[in-house]
């Protein structure tokens, strides 16, 4: 699901996107968009060009596989193959321009580039799903504020700990390593612990895109529209999208209306296999030659 998101006034000044095409640019801004908490999400050109270009006819998959290149050989995106061989991507700069209030748990799996260190305290704690460095505060101290600054968002502090799941948030003891200004990147899996990613679940939309993605020509919006609704109400119906996806395989090949797409996935969800044909019996005489051909012979 689309999310709201800021854009910083520098970036129009960025030497790395500036470095880009024009539509890569553009591509860039959607993704931030897409992407999730974390600034992940999957790497699928076919489904980015649905989201991102949908009335741009001139703009479809294979251009967005070259705005993903251009953008991956400038720094700013970075993909890669999660634990479940599936493609995803990562917003490299996302957590110095995005600051995430009520951040949700982990939907994809990290990027093993750039979520897998941790900059300085190997021991964790958790917070829900997520995990966070623990750092040591002081006897006697039952309060100490922490100037919370994500890059992008300069100069806004966060005087008290903010509360996730029934625990506090760790703050910096002024007594400790000297760890400076501390960027919160909700995004890091710290060495250690990591939960495991949320089962991917697969929307109207995504089948939509697949869908525009393998024909010929994309078909009109209204097309579009209408099928993405049935699809949105046979999935809350618990109809499988492997047998959306076949419905709409037939729905392609035969240009009916899209208000027969239930009919079709029933088609292909029920269709009984064809009955076998007869078997051949090879002509033999009849016994009785009278009976069988009434005296006319």
């Amino acid at each position: 699901m689309a999310r709201i998101r800021t854009i910083k006034p520098e970036a129009f000044a960025s030497e790395s996107l500036a470095s880009v095409s024009l539509s890569a640019e553009r591509t860039f801004f959607g993704l931030l968009t897409q992407a999730d908490d974390q600034g992940r999400l999957r790497d699928q050109a076919a489904v980015i060009a649905g989201q991102l270009w949908s009335l741009r006819r001139e703009h479809g998959p294979v251009e967005v596989e070259d705005d993903l290149t251009q953008l991956d050989g400038a720094g700013l995106i970075c993909r890669y193959e999660g634990g479940d061989g599936k493609r995803y991507l990562h917003i490299v700069t996302f957590a110095k321009h995005q600051k995430i209030n009520r951040p949700s748990g982990v939907r994809n799996p990290p990027c093993p580039h750039h979520d897998l260190g941790v900059p300085h305290d190997p021991s964790p704690q958790k917070l829900g799903v997520l995990t966070e460095p623990s750092v040591t505060r002081p006897e006697g101290l039952t309060e100490i504020s922490v100037n919370v600054e994500s890059a992008g968002q300069g100069g806004f502090g966060d005087s008290s700990p903010q509360m996730r799941g029934g625990l506090t948030e760790p703050a910096v003891s002024p007594h400790g390593p000297d760890l400076g200004s501390r960027n919160r990147d909700l995004g890091t899996t710290p060495l250690g612990g990591a939960g495991a990613p949320a089962p991917e679940s697969v929307s109207a939309k995504d089948l939509i895109g697949e869908y525009a993605a393998a024909c010929t020509h994309r078909p009109p919006q209204d097309v579009l529209g209408h099928l993405g609704r049935e699809a949105k109400k046979l999935l809350s119906e618990g109809i499988t999208p492997d047998h959306i996806r076949a419905g709409l395989a037939l729905h392609r090949a035969k240009g009916l209306h899209p208000s027969t797409l239930p009919s079709l996935v029933h088609e292909a969800m029920n269709a009984s296999a064809a009955a076998p044909a007869a078997a051949h019996r090879p002509w033999t005489n009849p016994t009785d030659v009278a009976a069988a051909y009434g005296g006319d012979l």
